[in-house]
């Protein structure tokens, strides 16, 4: 999925569900949102019978857990069939690009254009500025930007 494509895709889901929440909206596409003691791992997605899964870390708060949640999210519509810890644990393909395309989603989703235009136009605050403020690795702030 291009990056044009995650941005529209964002765009409908909002607009659809009426929501900027992605917690609404996982309930509302039926998923199942289950919370585990997971150690290091944040989350995952998984599906299982048909049934689309995200796992989260029960001991995740605040930003951590809502980004964790869309970054999830953006897997279950943009990568549907795509079961990430299988494919790490089982095979030698490369995983980088679903997950670089599941960040750009929860980034697109969590950042809107006016939060980016308050800060960088009117603000000009530099990016690492940005990424403090919003509690988001500068990294992720850079991807937002693209």
């Amino acid at each position: 999925m291009i990056l044009l494509d995650i941005h529209n895709e964002v765009a409908y889901l909002k607009r659809y569900y009426k929501t900027d929440d992605p917690f609404d909206i996982i309930r509302a596409k039926n998923i199942l949102l289950l919370y585990e003691e997971l150690g290091l791992i944040r989350g995952y997605y998984n599906l299982v019978l048909r049934q689309k899964q995200i796992h989260l870390n029960c001991n995740l708060e605040g930003i951590q857990r809502i980004f964790t949640a869309t970054h999830e999210l953006g897997h279950a519509i943009m990568h549907p069939k795509a079961n990430t810890p299988f494919l790490l644990a089982n095979t030698y393909q490369s995983v980088d690009k679903l997950e670089i395309e599941a960040n750009k989603f929860a980034v697109e989703f969590l950042i809107t254009d006016d939060t980016l235009y308050e800060y960088f136009k009117y603000q000009e605050y530099t990016i690492e500025q940005v990424a403090r403020i919003l509690g988001y690795q500068k990294e992720l702030i850079e991807l937002r930007l693209k």
